[in-house]
């Protein structure tokens, strides 16, 4: 009788390249997805996995930045929906980018939708949001100044007086 031995190595329980929270995109076209976001973002697509249909995409990764994105098409019957099939989004992206000017506008080239044009934030920031084709929202930004909590709580005064 032969033995079996299991040699185990540590195994981290946050994979390499991983942060603590890592956003799953489910689009309806998931390889046009993938295609938007590396045209709109500079995406990295690190792997994709296809359904057994050979049309859908059961799980795609992406590297934009320093932080990865999980993308699957949209498989309704495994609970699965896009924010088309659901009439929206209620879950909006934060990206930090060099230069949000230049982002929103290869974001728009690409086919991204304004929501709010591009604004220098009471609380530092260059500061916008997209809707991309698929229906999910964007906010893009670039840290433009560092502000004290006392200046920022009387610019939000500011802001809101002047928006209501």
């Amino acid at each position: 009788m032969t033995q079996s031995t299991t040699v185990t190595h540590p195994v981290r329980p946050i994979p390499e390249g991983y942060h603590s929270v890592t956003p799953a995109l489910l689009v309806r076209g998931g390889a046009q997805a993938i295609d938007f976001y590396t045209r709109a973002f500079g995406a990295r697509e690190l792997g994709r996995m296809p359904a057994p249909d050979g049309q859908r995409i059961w799980h795609a990764e992406l590297q934009i930045g320093d932080a990865r994105l999980m993308l699957a098409d949209e498989f309704p019957d495994m609970g699965g929906h896009a924010p088309e099939s659901l009439g929206g989004t209620p879950v909006c992206l934060h990206l930090y980018v060099e230069d949000a000017d230049a982002a929103v506008q290869r974001a728009v080239g690409a086919g991204a939708t304004v929501i709010q044009p591009l604004m220098d934030a009471f609380w530092g920031d260059r500061y916008g949001r997209i809707k991309d084709p698929f229906g999910h929202e964007w906010s893009v930004a670039t840290h433009i100044e560092d502000v004290s909590e006392e200046e920022m709580r009387r610019r939000a005064e500011a802001f809101a007086t002047s928006a209501g």
